[in-house]
């Protein structure tokens, strides 16, 4: 009888804790409960790079971006409303508190410019482009984060190549005022226009 009721209560306390650790184990975040912001960062270096200075071409460098521009991305990978091919399925395993973490993360790390060929004339005029399209949003020749548009001086051209590509297409939502001035830009200059202005990006390496 001792032992029946030392088993009954074995059991019982073994249920007790199995439940609690289910019931844990369903309010904890599907990734990396307790990681901290290093941690969280340092999962993203396979495509983004050390500290996210991406090698390129098509993973673009995420250091020193604006925190609420990193977030506004990344909620758009989970949704689908960003267009990706593997960053929705990634966005989707982070809570949204790692993902502020990693964009604090980030936010400290310095941009650094991508190393690639550019051509100097056409360079020359996609900085008056720029100048008369894009600085009011991406300011200080596209290199300022604090207007939370998004670094492209020294970002890698593919990837913004393919980013630009996206909107034009409809597939990735333009606020009116980018709209509005891409369209111009393309009534006005055409495409050899924003070759152009690929190009001043590309040249901003320092």
């Amino acid at each position: 009888m001792a032992h029946n009721t030392l088993t009954r209560a074995v059991l019982v306390a073994g249920l007790a804790v199995g439940a609690a650790f289910s019931a844990t184990a369903a309010d904890t975040p599907k990734l990396m409960m307790g990681a901290d912001a290093a941690m969280l960062g340092n999962t993203c270096a396979g495509c983004h790079g050390t500290d996210g200075a991406s090698m390129g071409p098509a993973a673009p460098t995420i250091a020193g971006l604006s925190p609420d521009y990193f977030v506004e991305v990344m909620q758009g990978f989970a949704s689908g409303e960003i267009p990706s091919t593997i960053m929705g399925r990634i966005a989707k395993g982070y809570t949204e508190d790692e993902i502020g973490s990693m964009a604090k993360y980030y936010a400290g790390k310095p941009f650094v410019k991508a190393k690639q060929s550019f051509d100097p004339a056409l360079a020359d005029t996609g900085a008056k482009l720029h100048d008369r399209y894009c600085e009011k949003c991406h300011a200080d020749g596209g290199q300022s984060a604090e207007d939370d548009a998004g670094v492209l001086a020294g970002q890698w051209t593919p990837y913004v190549t393919w980013t630009l590509a996206d909107y034009q297409a409809g597939d990735r939502e333009a606020t009116k005022k980018m709209k509005k001035k891409v369209e111009e830009l393309m009534e006005r200059e055409g495409s050899d226009g924003m070759t152009a202005l690929l190009n001043f990006y590309a040249s901003q390496q320092k």
